[in-house]
């Protein structure tokens, strides 16, 4: 367990990088919302779906989606504050995860939207996870891609608590913040090739990590290491989807991981675990059509 911990982190810290942001014609003008957290933009006609990135990601990653899914679906496209060059705003200190999901649970409300599905990657799924277990009223389904509930395991031992991982966070943290900006985007620029197969979504990786607010990167990522959601996600309504990839040059064979993954979600009543062949951690770039079939199936639910 401890080995495939290592592994799976070196997948979520890769999702601290996404696509650079560029303009597309068919999204709408962001919704009246305001926010000092988060902001979304609409697409589409449908059922309701909201897409959460990860870190440092924009909303953009999900453009290889969108259109597919914006013909039967209306898509709420939510961009977390300080990440890939928009200004961190309250972002900017203290946790952010759990603050975004108090935010996208009033967006629901205010927007009036019933009970609509949730898509998370990274830690966009961390987020997904918190919205849905503290507020399952207001969620319908929630898919997670690519994210377990307790990122600090991987860190530890495998009775690791949040706890026992703060030590290794507050170090990490520490490190983050210190690092001049240069020397933080190329150490991550170094792992790009282990995030995604399509070699032309790299370098807009990198750039996209560039542009990102260093502090609410940093204060993020110790957030995810020390919040263990396995305790609540037994409160999340069904259905719940979790897609997962087996990572490059796995320490483990892949049963073993699939056991390692079944364990960590063994708290969710009617999860539906999902292995995602031929894919690195960003599904949506190198598998999209079978995200758009998975997200189908999980509308049919």
């Amino acid at each position: 367990m401890r080995q495939i911990g290592v592994r799976l982190a070196a997948g979520v810290v890769l999702a601290m990088v996404a696509c650079t942001p560029k303009p597309q014609d068919d999204v709408a003008s962001p919704a009246a919302f305001p926010s000092d957290r988060i902001s979304v933009v609409t697409r589409g006609k449908g059922p309701d779906i909201i897409l959460i990135p990860g870190l440092a990601s924009h909303r953009n990653v999900w453009d290889s989606v969108a259109g597919r899914l914006a013909d039967r679906y209306r898509l709420h496209l939510v961009q977390v504050n300080g990440f890939a060059g928009t200004a961190p705003g309250a972002n900017a200190d203290g946790p952010v995860s759990a603050p975004v999901a108090e935010e996208i649970a009033r967006y629901i409300t205010e927007a009036k939207l019933s009970k609509p599905a949730v898509i998370g990657h990274s830690m966009g799924g961390t987020i997904g996870m918190m919205l849905a277990a503290r507020h399952p009223d207001l969620v319908g389904r929630l898919m997670v891609v690519d994210m377990p509930p307790f990122m600090g395991q991987m860190f530890g031992p495998p009775d690791a608590t949040a706890e026992t991982v703060r030590p290794s966070a507050d170090t990490m943290r520490t490190q983050m913040l210190a690092a001049p900006a240069d020397s933080f985007a190329r150490g991550f620029g170094q792992m790009i090739s282990n995030m995604t197969r399509k070699e032309g979504m790299r370098e807009g990786l990198k750039q996209s990590v560039r542009a990102s607010d260093q502090r609410t990167v940093a204060n993020a990522f110790y957030e995810l290491i020390v919040t263990d959601l396995r305790p609540e996600i037994g409160r999340i309504p069904p259905p719940l989807t979790v897609l997962y990839v087996i990572p490059p040059n796995p320490p483990l064979p892949p049963e073993q991981f699939d056991v390692a993954m079944r364990a960590s979600f063994a708290n969710a009543p009617g999860v539906r675990l999902v292995k995602i062949e031929d894919s690195y951690h960003f599904i949506q770039f190198d598998q999209p059509e079978r995200l758009v079939t998975e997200v189908d199936k999980m509308m049919r639910k």
